[in-house]
């Protein structure tokens, strides 16, 4: 359980403000001081990070918010931002086109003989005379 009130009050801060050097200066030590109680203490990185997320959770929210206001005068920039990221519709579109073609083509003469002697070289196989080798 963390005690420290300084350490306390960070973890809070950070709930509101989830940028460390603003939620540092807020409360008056700097941002070595908070990656060393990171560093050092387990139980205070777990509560910070726990904290952070929230604090981001928090700000997504109000940006959200302030976005779909945005939407509601007009704002065509905020209109386009939505359905970008919003809409299958609106979205940026990566299309592909090609064609696969699939055939079995029997192997020359030449060919299987390339290829015995690669599997030769590699020991993939070790009596290329095997039956089972028949390329």
């Amino acid at each position: 359980m963390i005690t420290d009130k300084t350490k306390i009050a960070l973890i809070e801060q950070f709930k509101q403000m989830p940028i460390i050097e603003v939620a540092c200066k807020k409360i008056g030590i700097g941002r070595a001081t908070f990656y060393r109680w990171k560093k050092s203490n387990k139980e205070f990185a777990k509560l910070s990070e726990e904290a952070l997320t929230s604090g981001r959770l928090f700000i997504n929210d109000m940006a959200e918010s302030q976005l779909l206001q945005a939407i509601k005068e007009g704002n065509l920039t905020a209109i386009i931002f939505w359905l970008k990221y919003n809409s299958k519709n609106y979205g940026t579109k990566i299309e592909i086109k090609g064609r696969i073609r699939s055939e079995s083509e029997a192997l020359s003469k030449e060919q299987k003989a390339l290829i015995k002697e690669a599997l030769k070289k590699s020991v993939l196989i070790e009596n290329v005379s095997h039956p089972d080798n028949n390329v």
